[in-house]
């Protein structure tokens, strides 16, 4: 039985040009790095354009990696901005061209949705509103379930700085969802605020 390659001996045979185990690498790691994506950008389609852009840039710069970081922060950092990219992309292409009758349906079909769904979509509303440097924290903590640490490597912000934006980007998301449920759907504190036993 063929015992599995470690990602060290993988990188390091791709970086001196073995084809073979790049594939491997990058096929270990595919999915992983899409779920980031998805977790960031929201839909499907979307999320399949960023995690291939994360991978050709992982690809492009895989000879720069040095192993002070896991290949895994490495590559959640790459996907993590691919993610951001394709959103900015998206509010771009958003602003140019709006379907109102799309949005009409949208609209009078919320209230035959179940108080859960509706919550999730108030939730990532909400989200997509938050400015960058609160969103990716939250999102990396709360729906990735990364730890401070790994998030401070990943934003290369400091972990206190990692902690002040959580707790913050929390209580906007907060704010803004009390903002929109007002008028009947109530959601506590815990759907938007995660609890941190570190």
């Amino acid at each position: 039985m063929q015992t599995l390659a470690e990602d060290g001996d993988l990188i390091r045979a791709a970086q001196n040009g073995d084809m073979a185990s790049l594939e491997i690498l990058l096929d270990r790691h595919h999915d992983r790095l899409r779920a980031v994506c998805a977790k960031v950008v929201g839909r499907g389609a979307d999320a399949d354009d960023a995690a291939q852009m994360a991978l050709i840039s992982i690809v492009k710069n895989l000879d720069k990696f040095d192993g002070r970081a896991k290949f895994t922060t490495w590559s959640y950092r790459i996907a993590t901005n691919a993610a951001i990219d394709e959103l900015r992309k998206n509010k771009r292409r958003q602003a140019d061209s709006i379907d109102d009758d799309e949005g009409h349906m949208q609209i009078a079909a919320l209230g035959n949705m179940s108080e859960a769904v509706t919550a999730s979509m108030v939730v990532n509303e909400a989200l997509e509103e938050l400015p960058e440097e609160f969103r990716m924290p939250v999102i990396l903590r709360d729906l990735c379930g990364l730890d401070y640490d790994q998030i401070s490597e990943v934003l290369e912000i400091a972990p206190g700085t990692v902690r002040s934006r959580i707790a913050r980007g929390r209580g906007k998301l907060a704010d803004s969802i009390g903002d929109v449920t007002s008028g009947g759907n109530h959601m506590s504190e815990s759907d938007v605020q995660g609890t941190d036993d570190e």
